[in-house]
């Protein structure tokens, strides 16, 4: 089966909410979401970055969807939402959160547990596996799934790269989500949503950045993941 094969269900429809959506990462997936077309909702520790990321995401070219803005809280009534907050505060975060990630909430997390030193970057051991796992554990009520770890922040948020030239490891226990959060990478220009296991092996995922960091610094890329033969 290759994988066109798959039927990828319509998202068209969803909004997609973003935890931590004032920092690089959540900042350049909300434009490349927005960019597609796909309604999005910025979340930020206080109301109004939100609202001012939000405003100035909406201003940057190609945008086909009005992006609107608040705090975290306003961020988890969206559909789908992600969380991309400093591993440092995942765990706060995720847990004060939960009473409003409920009825079987699609979170998708992409958050990277790294430390680094003056030998480079490495992956930091979690208690329960994994920043996904972690999460799926502080969230019993929803469908948690990991992606979007290997997507370099630089490209996402310059307006000039047209095309995402990679592909998102999507890890889930709930097939119905996984496929959800593989066609919401989808419509991102380049991008192919490939489901890559349960979520149990988002660890490795997680710590393969720290390699995709080591190769960035080596070679002045911004390196992603393509699977081949697929």
């Amino acid at each position: 089966m290759s994988y066109d094969d798959i039927e990828l269900p319509d998202v068209s429809a969803l909004r997609v909410g973003i935890i931590g959506g004032t920092g690089p990462q959540g900042r350049g997936l909300a434009y490349r979401f927005a960019r597609a077309g796909i309604q999005v909702m910025v979340g930020s520790r206080s109301t109004e970055r939100g609202e001012q990321a939000a405003e100035e995401l909406n201003a940057l070219p190609g945008v086909t969807a009005t992006a609107v803005g608040g705090d975290n809280a306003f961020a988890c009534q969206a559909d789908v939402v992600v969380i991309a907050v400093p591993w440092e505060g995942h765990a706060a975060t995720v847990a004060e959160l939960a009473p409003l990630l409920l009825g079987g909430k699609i979170v998708v997390d992409c958050v990277n547990p790294l430390g680094f030193d003056k030998q480079g970057p490495f992956a930091l051991p979690v208690p329960e596996g994994s920043a996904a796992e972690q999460a799926a554990t502080l969230l019993p009520d929803a469908r948690v799934c990991a992606a979007f770890h290997h997507v370099s922040a630089a490209l996402l948020t310059d307006p000039e790269v047209t095309t995402i030239d990679l592909d998102v490891l999507v890890l889930g226990d709930d097939r119905d989500a996984a496929l959800q959060v593989q066609a919401i990478a989808g419509k991102v220009d380049g991008m192919r949503g490939v489901f890559a296991g349960r979520l149990r092996n988002a660890g490795q995922i997680e710590a393969l950045t720290a390699n995709l960091i080591a190769i960035n610094k080596r070679y002045k890329v911004h390196a992603g993941v393509r699977v081949t033969d697929l």
